[in-house]
């Protein structure tokens, strides 16, 4: 990479460093067939996320108060169980359910790549995840993140400019001094109005048949990768 070099790099995490749809379809289907419920549970986890970004702008609004990622996840979870008519969940099922988000796996890429820009830089996720469900998916994915930027040490989530600059204010580091990595363009963009060095690497595949967007960049972003081990090459990790 020519010009700046950053002293830590921060990621977005679903989608980018681990697959949640692929993940949450396997893990809800295996519970469906453990206790006997049938579902359409890939129509189910494509509705789920798609309820994620509304339900953020309900609290960046004001509309509902401050609440973590696992409490929104809850309440979409809930009403789309009642709208999709799923039977015989108990509270016991449908708290393993909202957990699942807790339980991503990675993608194939992520910890070799994520392990190398470690002996370089400061890595961890800059999520809207809660820091609860971002150390659980660590341990559970094997993620060997430095340290864990969760919306909830904010009270914002992205693309709140507070995310961004946080992680700079809480590193002790000017903002150019901090990478944002993420699959999503839009991510970048919003970082990198706050003076963010930016790279991006594509994950066509993270909405399946439904992904319409982020094949590939749409700026000049500071670092453009096939995926984190080529950034981790390119940042000569």
């Amino acid at each position: 990479m020519a010009g700046k070099q950053p002293v830590a790099i921060v990621f977005d995490t679903f989608g980018s460093v681990v697959d949640w749809r692929s993940s949450l379809i396997a893990d809800l289907t295996a519970h469906g067939s453990k206790r006997g419920v049938s579902a359409d549970w890939p129509a189910l986890i494509d509705a789920w996320r798609a309820a994620y970004q509304p339900s953020m702008q309900r609290v960046r609004s004001g509309e509902i108060p401050w609440m973590t990622l696992d409490k929104l996840h809850r309440a979409s979870l809930d009403r789309l169980v009642a709208e999709f008519g799923i039977k015989n969940l108990s509270e016991d099922d449908l708290v393993h359910i909202n957990l699942g988000w807790h339980r991503l796996h990675p993608w194939a890429d992520a910890i070799p790549g994520l392990t190398r820009l470690k002996s370089r830089f400061i890595i961890g996720p800059l999520s809207n995840g809660n820091v609860s469900l971002l150390l659980d998916m660590a341990k559970f994915a094997g993620i060997p993140w430095d340290m864990i930027f969760g919306s909830d040490l904010f009270g914002h989530f992205k693309p709140d400019p507070e995310t961004y600059l946080g992680v700079a204010r809480m590193l002790d580091l000017r903002p150019d001094q901090v990478m944002m990595a993420a699959a999503h363009n839009g991510d970048l963009a919003k970082a990198r109005a706050c003076g963010l060095l930016t790279a991006f690497f594509p994950r066509p595949a993270e909405y399946g048949p439904h992904q319409q967007r982020d094949y590939a960049a749409d700026q000049d972003w500071d670092i453009v990768a096939t995926d984190i081990q080529d950034m981790a090459g390119r940042l000569g990790a």
